[in-house]
């Protein structure tokens, strides 16, 4: 029987919403569909504020969206120059045809936190607790985790009681003390860290412990290998941009306060917190040897997940990574 995907019904809205979204400019447009309430809204509204894309020569349109699913849709049809996706969706795109480029954008991973008196201090730890776990079975976190507890012939999949849900939901229950422990995105980390949970692992600490000793970006800014080869110059401005954004984040306290409102928390230990999270996420290198390792990362997530997670694309192709030659 023909199944009938709700994605298909999305098409059409999303659509709509875009074409409503498009002022006329003097310099090249770029139009980015982003979460709404995404952190990436904060170097967007930064580049805004301070007129950083018409400084660098383009003109930003940001488009908000209510999912990333919503944003993805938008770059499949073309409604859109730029999303903000992980290295793991765009390269598993491939296999579906779609000739994708990532641009790193932030390293900032998610957490394994549990709470402060938690008897809880290694992986072996978690045996027999409940777990919460954010981004359903497939979530790249989980899955890292997973093989880190395979090398100590663990299998935390069957030795578990797994939560999954919302990131929201999931902190609550923390809270609640409702789970021993939690895998988190990191700004829901950092909110919970505020509360006095402790940090256990960050996915670069268990990615080092895999031995992918390299910092290597969990996001970037993904687009259509055609249109960027095309606006080549326009990529570069606009990348530049960004960096100058998170920059002024993390330095320019005026520029703090004003991105404060985004943070959605009036606590001011919650607020230094989201800060040097985000600001630990900046892009410090980026070439041939970030680039090896995100293959090898890719290839622990299509062993631990049994080719469910990623789409078998080997090799990797090199022009997945863009580069302005």
């Amino acid at each position: 029987m023909f199944k009938f995907s709700t994605r298909f019904l999305l098409i059409p809205l999303v659509l709509a919403v875009l074409s409503c979204s498009e002022p006329e400019q003097k310099n090249e447009a770029i139009n980015i569909s982003v979460l709404e309430f995404g952190t990436v809204n904060w170097t967007l509204q930064t580049i805004k504020r301070n007129q950083l894309d018409e400084e660098n020569g383009f003109s930003l349109n940001i488009q908000p969206l209510a999912s990333t699913q919503a944003t993805k849709i938008a770059l499949q049809a073309g409604a859109t120059h730029i999303i903000v996706a992980d290295w793991v969706w765009t390269i598993g795109q491939r296999a579906n045809g779609f000739h994708y480029q990532f641009a790193p954008y932030s390293s900032s991973a998610g957490a394994l936190m549990v709470p402060a008196e938690s008897a809880i201090h290694s992986t072996n730890d978690l045996i027999g607790k409940k777990l919460g776990i954010a981004g359903g079975g497939l979530d790249k976190n989980w899955l890292f985790l997973k093989a880190l507890s395979n090398q100590s012939n663990n299998d935390l999949d069957q030795q578990v009681e797994k939560v999954f849900g919302a990131p929201p939901l999931l902190n609550n229950l923390a809270q609640q003390r409702k789970v021993d422990a939690l895998i988190n995105y990191w700004h829901y980390s950092a909110r919970l860290e505020a509360q006095g949970f402790r940090k256990l692992l960050d996915t670069h600490d268990i990615l080092d412990l895999l031995g992918i000793k390299k910092n290597i970006p969990i996001l970037g800014f993904v687009f259509n290998r055609s249109w960027g080869k095309k606006h080549a110059e326009t990529v570069k401005k606009f990348l530049e941009a960004s960096r100058q954004a998170a920059n002024l984040i993390c330095s320019s306290d005026k520029d703090w306060q004003a991105t404060l409102p985004l943070t959605k928390t009036t606590d001011p230990n919650t607020q230094n917190l989201l800060r040097a999270g985000y600001c630990k996420g900046r892009i410090a290198s980026w070439g041939g040897a970030e680039k090896t390792a995100i293959k090898k990362a890719y290839t622990v997530l299509s062993e631990t997940s049994e080719d469910k997670l990623v789409r078998t694309v080997e090799p990797i192709p090199a022009d997945v990574f863009w580069s302005h030659d």
